[in-house]
């Protein structure tokens, strides 16, 4: 058993159905704050042959409160008017101010057969605030997979990327299994702008051949020393996709990681005179300088806030390819967080407000071995004056809000 430091390890199985509770459908809910990087995360692995076991991770300022009870609670999909299976692990208890909390417990997988969805919170929380709740797709591949990955010190990972050099282990219930590990390549291109024709972007789904296959020793500490794209599979398991990057991701610092997301709000050739200058990364100072009318304060806003969105989306939306590069990324990066996301079974939409920004974006869903819930942009001409507007807005430098007096 893995021994965390605040990992309350309720070790309880959920077995009967708690009282019926009125909270609304799914669809019904504003899942915005799901777009915040300290939102709760969540992961599960299989526990036997009739059970879950959920480890879910509350940032501090997330958690219930001491009083408030850890509630669990099924849907059959975002559109389900009524929720399924649900219980209760009663009172949360006292937490240490100021830090996270990890907690880990089983459910049954019988009630749960018709489920496609599941949150885990207070009951609060999940009827109300969706920011501060763990929600989980109940995938096929997830109800499967026998392990979970966990960091060098035992605590569950909960992320699907990694940085060269990370050691990781595969945290597994029963007698060990074989483990086979496959590098892809990783050459995927960044997202097109939302007013892009669908009809040049080519509708046949890329089909990967494994440059790599190694067998794996079942319970020894794993370390990538390269990047790249990689499946972990355990015995007939179906495969756990994980992206390796170099440096310091999901943030990023070298003169590369700063030049290629500007891929956004500038045209080939000013990267390319960005890339070949003497000194790369001050060459991406001067340009942030120029874009704020050589006001240093304003470039400082600037700057933070652009690379702020890149590091938060490669955060939230990682999988085969760095989060900025998602479509999901691409609108994240340039027109921020949105305002108010619905969820559907197929569909998620944005909705952006205000003067200029004011519109909505629908991404459908696209099964991807690398990640449970990818999205793909439905795009549409109607986007290009809107957007060509918010990618002027970054290149005005009125982005930034105006410097206080005296600053």
């Amino acid at each position: 058993m893995m021994r965390l430091p605040l990992l309350l390890l309720l070790c309880l199985f959920l077995a009967g159905l708690a009282p019926a509770q009125r909270l609304p459908s799914p669809w019904k809910l504003d899942f915005a704050g799901q777009y915040d990087p300290t939102r709760p995360s969540i992961d599960a692995r299989r526990e036997g042959p009739d059970s879950l076991r959920l480890y879910v991770r509350f940032p501090a300022g997330t958690a219930p409160r001491a009083d408030q009870a850890l509630r669990v609670v099924s849907w059959a999909s975002y559109e389900a008017r009524r929720p399924g299976w649900q219980d209760d692990l009663g009172a949360f208890g006292q937490t240490s101010r100021g830090s996270d909390v990890t907690v880990s417990f089983c459910v049954p997988l019988a009630p749960l057969a018709a489920a496609s969805v599941l949150a885990v919170g207070s009951l609060d929380a999940i009827a109300n605030a969706p920011e501060v709740t763990a929600w989980l797709p109940l995938t096929p591949a997830l109800r499967q997979r026998p392990f979970i990955l966990t960091d060098s010190a035992g605590r569950p990972l909960l992320r699907r990327y990694l940085r060269v050099g990370e050691t990781i282990t595969l945290d597994t219930f029963g007698p060990a299994q074989p483990v086979t590990l496959r590098r892809f390549p990783a050459d995927f291109t960044p997202a097109l702008p939302p007013y892009t024709d669908p009809a040049s972007q080519g509708g046949t789904p890329r089909s990967l051949t494994a440059e790599l296959v190694q067998e794996l020793t079942p319970g020894r500490p794993l370390r990538f020393a390269e990047p790249g794209l990689y499946t972990l599979q355990m015995g007939s398991a179906p495969p756990l996709g994980v992206l390796v990057e170099a440096g310091a991701f999901p943030d990023v610092s070298t003169a590369p990681e700063l030049i290629e997301p500007l891929r956004y709000l500038t045209t080939s050739l000013e990267r390319e005179q960005l890339q070949r200058a003497e000194v790369p990364k001050r060459a991406v100072d001067d340009f942030w300088l120029r874009v704020a009318n050589n006001e240093q304060s304003i470039a400082r806003i600037l700057i933070r806030d652009f690379y702020g969105r890149v590091a938060a989306a490669n955060r939230l939306f990682t999988a085969h390819k760095p989060g900025w590069m998602t479509d999901r990324g691409l609108l994240y990066v340039v027109l921020g967080p949105p305002d108010r996301v619905e969820r559907s079974a197929t569909a998620e939409r944005w909705e952006y407000v205000g003067v200029e920004r004011n519109a909505a974006y629908t991404f459908r869903a696209k099964a991807s071995t690398f990640a449970p819930d990818y999205y793909e942009l439905v795009r549409r001409p109607e986007y290009e004056w809107l957007w060509m507007r918010a990618v002027q807005q970054w290149r005005t430098g009125k982005n930034a809000p105006a410097p206080r007096a005296g600053r």
